[in-house]
């Protein structure tokens, strides 16, 4: 009897043993195993131990089977391999957190190949036999299923927030052709003296050489021509004994064309032929006047070089001359835009055209003229000769000025255009350009008048024709205005009118 229960205390101790076995194994299917052996063992035991009487023989025999049976048990645990068995694969997207205490911990099995490896979620997914998880994942055993489970670790979770996961997925990928292909574009655009000679290559390549057209222009009876070759042929033909009359109007005509670039007009100037423009206004032709007096005028706009060269040459007093004694109203309008043209922004011919009775011409002209189109010229030209003086005062006040605006400003001040105004009459004759019925002409007339204020002011206020018109002029662009107002236009070209006769009655306090 005491064999007897030695016998299953050493098998107790055994089953311990596998299941310690089992527990380092981590396999369910190892502990099923364990216990179902046991079972039959004990079964086997207590049937050995109710039929001991049997005798000592019959007894050894049956222990030393369930020895061997045993021993053979446990060889099987220990090189048993579950087919279900979890393998871990180094997380290299996520953190690097570790699981739970209450979670079951993942072994690592380095022979087991080629895995499907599982991406955790923030829920937990049932895992397949032969799947495999990164580092850091949380993995249990589903007690009501059976199943194992898996989600992602603390750490994981920390890492693969929404925002990440977004970023990962809209994070282009490039192939190796195309970095490739990104590099040796860097490469290029870092080396400017080969990019620029391609360009200058594939220009090339869409145009041809200029030799090369001419040739094939003068097989066609063509003739390629720069400005200053154009310009110097046409001067010869200008000066041509055999060029009749309709000939050298067509040629001044194409020189206007040719001087409203500034670089051609200098050349011009360079050739000569400034010289034969004004020979060109002293013609007893009313229509080689004309055209000659369009070619300067058009050769003196905004051109400094040729302002100076002019006033060198006599051009003022010539011009003068003529619009004092030319006879033709489109002689005088051509002749009034290159005087116009050669005293803009040139305080120095400003000062010569009022020591040479300029004031005095003008207003001959003036009182003269019935359309209107001149005077508003003359009165604009004036408008304009006093506006550059006071901007030119003004800007004199700017603490930082270069030697060029103060040589500017001492010009300036030689010019007493003003005070010549008071003495020609001009207080009285400028006026009279509001009787005209031309809105234009109101205007220019209105903001001569407010520029001549500082001087006139006191014949303005004994002018009982000037007061009469500004009240009625008002009126009268008021109803303009109110019409303007429900077409929509708030700020319109009668409003404005309306403020310069504002503008002028607050001047005379009326």
């Amino acid at each position: 009897m005491r064999l007897q229960w030695k016998v299953i205390e050493a098998f107790r101790c055994m089953r311990e043993l596998s299941l310690c076995l089992c527990e380092v194994t981590r396999d369910k299917h190892c502990t099923s195993i364990c216990f179902s052996p046991f079972t039959f063992t004990e079964a086997v035991i207590m049937r050995l131990i109710s039929s001991s009487a049997r005798g000592p023989s019959s007894s050894c025999l049956t222990l030393t089977f369930l020895m061997l049976l045993l021993c053979c048990h446990i060889a099987s645990i220990l090189g048993h391999k579950s087919e279900s068995a979890l393998t871990v694969v180094e997380n290299t997207e996520g953190g690097e957190g570790a699981g739970s205490d209450e979670d079951e911990e993942a072994t690592v099995e380095e022979d087991e190949g080629d895995l499907e490896v599982v991406q955790p979620t923030e829920e937990w997914q049932t895992l397949k036999p032969g799947q495999a998880v990164p580092a850091g994942s949380h993995v249990r055993l589903n007690l009501q299923t059976g199943q194992r489970e898996v989600k992602l670790g603390e750490e994981q979770l920390k890492y693969w927030t929404q925002e990440h996961r977004e970023k990962k997925e809209t994070k282009p990928s490039f192939s190796p052709d195309e970095l490739k292909q990104a590099m040796k574009k860097i490469k290029e655009d870092q080396n400017p003296a080969s990019k620029d000679a391609d360009q200058q290559d594939s220009v090339s390549s869409k145009f041809r050489p200029l030799e090369e057209l001419k040739r094939d222009m003068a097989q066609l009876d063509l003739l390629v021509e720069t400005d200053v070759q154009v310009m110097k042929r046409l001067l010869d033909q200008f000066n041509s004994s055999n060029s009749t009359m309709q000939q050298r109007l067509s040629i001044l005509l194409e020189l206007e064309y040719l001087v409203h670039q500034v670089d051609n007009a200098q050349t011009l100037c360079s050739m000569g032929g400034l010289q034969f423009i004004l020979e060109g206004l002293n013609s007893s032709d009313f229509r080689l006047q004309e055209s000659s007096a369009f070619v300067l005028g058009s050769a003196l706009a905004s051109n400094p070089v040729v302002q100076v060269k002019a006033v060198e040459s006599g051009a003022l007093q010539t011009l003068l001359t003529v619009l004092a004694t030319a006879q033709a109203h489109s002689v005088k309008k051509k002749v009034l835009f290159a005087v116009a043209s050669l005293l803009r922004h040139f305080p120095f011919a400003q000062h010569h055209f009022l020591s040479h009775g300029g004031l005095q011409v003008l207003s001959e002209l003036f009182r003269t003229d019935g359309r209107g189109a001149l005077r508003t010229r003359i009165v604009t030209m004036l408008y304009d000769m006093i506006s550059e003086k006071e901007l030119i005062s003004q800007a004199g006040l700017d603490p930082v000025l270069d030697a060029s605006h103060e040589e500017r400003v001492r010009q300036y001040s030689k010019v007493s255009l003003q005070g010549e105004l008071l003495e020609k009459g001009w207080c009285s004759l400028v006026p009279q350009l509001l009787e005209s019925s031309e809105h234009d002409y109101r205007e220019k007339a209105l903001r001569a008048l407010l520029a001549m204020a500082p001087v006139c002011l006191e014949q303005y206020r004994s002018d009982s024709s000037l007061l009469g018109s500004l009240v009625s002029l008002r009126d009268q662009y008021q109803e303009m205005v109110q019409s303007e107002m429900i077409l929509g236009e708030e700020n319109g070209y009668f409003a404005e009118i309306v403020d310069l006769i504002d503008a002028l009655q607050v001047k005379m306090n009326i």
